[in-house]
């Protein structure tokens, strides 16, 4: 299409504005990008972050158990009423309080909005 210039007389040829008309097989493969994009991106932040959690939770465990046994046979071998006779379960008891107000400080510390944090690119 030749559209006259107004500032020469001779006439000048602009390009055709395209059309956005896509095939088919293009639009398809869009979609396909775009699910990878959304889907597959993420799962692996996602999998690396339960890779971590997983391990630290798994370690921690161990460590926590190693304590808390620890401090059950302080309990028992520091305070001998507790060892024996009627008020053996009290060293399992004072354990058991440890565990709850651990648990409880751990379950606070917890954030939120991390956990729903959006990638940053």
């Amino acid at each position: 299409m030749t559209v006259p210039d107004r500032n020469d007389s001779k006439t000048a040829v602009t390009p055709r504005a395209k059309h956005d008309d896509a095939s088919l097989g293009e639009v398809i493969d869009y979609v396909k990008r775009y699910a990878k994009q959304e889907t597959v991106g993420p799962l692996k932040g996602a999998g690396s972050w339960l890779a971590y959690g997983a391990a630290a939770a798994f370690a921690m465990g161990i460590g926590l158990l190693l304590v808390l046994l620890g401090v059950l046979r302080l309990v028992q071998t520091e305070w001998d009423r507790s060892a024996e006779g009627s008020l053996s379960w009290l060293a399992y008891l004072i354990v058991l309080v440890v565990t709850v107000v651990l648990l409880a400080l751990t379950l606070m510390r917890i954030k939120k909005t991390y956990l729903n944090k959006e990638p940053t690119t």
